[in-house]
Parts: C-alpha cells; structure tokens; sequence
C-alpha cells in the first residue's frame, strides 16, 4: 500500500471517520452530573469543546477540575462512552473514500486520543483496517493533546514506509487536529461534522470543509500548495 511521494492522510477517529456525536455528549453530560453541573446541548458542546479536556471544563465551571474530580469525570464519561458507543456508526461515505484512496496507490492512518486497546477491535470491527498502515490509539492518561502522539505515529510511517510529513495531510474534527500537523510539519483539514462548530475551526487557519468527500479532495492538491 502507498506510493513514495504521494499524499498520506492520518485520519481522526472520533467526531471524524466515527460518527459518535450522541455517545459523546451523552458520556459529556453523565461526567458533568457527578459534579453537578447542568447538562448541555450538543450545539453547546461544539461551540467550546477545546482539549485538553480539562480547559473544556474550565469553560464551563470557570475553573478547572480537581485531580480528584477529573478522575471522577473521566471514569464516568469513559464508561457511558463504552456502554453508548455501539449504537453509533461510520461517518457517510467513509467506506468508499478510504478504498478509493488506497486504489488511487495512496496511503492513510488512523491517530486517536481513544484508548489504543479499545480502538483497534473497533476499527477491525467495522471492516475498514486493511485501508491503513497504522492504526494508533491513545496510550497513557487521557485529556492531553495529540501533538506529542503524532510526533511518535509519524515517526513510526517514516520508518515503515518512508511516509514524509511534508507530503502529510491530518484530516480531523479539532482545532487539536491542526495543531498536531503543525507539530510535525504536515498540513491538515478540519471538519464540521463532529466536535467543533464551523465558527471555532475557522480560526486555526486551514481549510474547514463540511463532508469527508471534500476534505479527502482538499487533501489532494494541499501539500502542493
């Protein structure tokens, strides 16, 4: 799979390839009742979800959580999340995008801030490992940002394929997406479908598109640009 010189996408999971915008906001609003506060609207939640998770919260309470409660919280969110997350499905469209990318002799990756043990079965799952090179998951605490994940998940394509970050696109639903492909030196395209409002992405400065099938043509002709 792949072809030096040609574009290499890392896809985004949650909010991006997997729609999962209900189990979010559910496990959101089941970690803000243990510390008793009000629950919100997904258009809420897209207006000032930012990670790391706790500045999240920071906006909301007006301070941040305890070590304490942040443990609280994110064991509670992690367990609606699981329980939830089986009623959610692929993004529209997302089987043929990525096969139509692999046909085209072009390569692509999945990064998420999800767990990495609780990713893979669920990319398998779906049908859709065989498109990627690498499949990576979060390992270690949650509520940090990707940068540093990213820096390892290239890292490791360059040793496995010679996949360059110049030639590099990371298509994802968070301002956090764009800032982990400046980190690495690659480019990146943001999505309105997941978990930021169109209004939030605009301002990282990369192209913000509404569907998968225009980010994945965006991807093509950016690292040219």
């Amino acid at each position: 799979m792949g072809m030096r010189g040609a574009t290499h996408i890392v896809w985004d999971w949650n909010g991006t390839l997997f729609h999962d915008n209900a189990a979010i906001i559910g496990a959101t609003n089941a970690a803000f009742a243990e510390l008793g506060i009000p629950p919100i609207t997904l258009e809420r939640y897209r207006e000032l979800y930012c990670v790391p998770v706790p500045k999240f919260y920071e906006r909301l309470i007006g301070r941040l959580p305890t070590d304490d409660e942040w443990k609280v919280m994110d064991l509670t969110f992690q367990r609606y999340y699981a329980e939830h997350r089986v009623g959610c499905g692929l993004a529209d469209g997302v089987p043929g995008l990525l096969a139509e990318w692999v046909s085209a002799g072009r390569s692509q990756s999945i990064l998420s801030l999800y767990g990495h043990e609780e990713l893979v079965p669920l990319v398998r799952g779906f049908g859709i490992e065989p498109h990627f090179l690498r499949v990576d998951g979060r390992t270690g605490p949650s509520g940090g940002s990707k940068a540093e994940h990213m820096v390892r998940h290239v890292e490791a394509l360059a040793g496995l394929t010679g996949v360059d970050p110049a030639r590099t696109v990371v298509i994802g639903d968070a301002t956090d997406d764009a800032v982990a492909a400046r980190h690495v030196g690659a480019k990146a395209v943001l999505y309105t479908g997941g978990s930021h409002s169109r209004a939030s992405l605009e301002g990282v400065g990369v192209p913000v598109v509404d569907t998968l099938a225009e980010a994945v043509t965006v991807a093509e002709w950016l690292p040219a640009g």
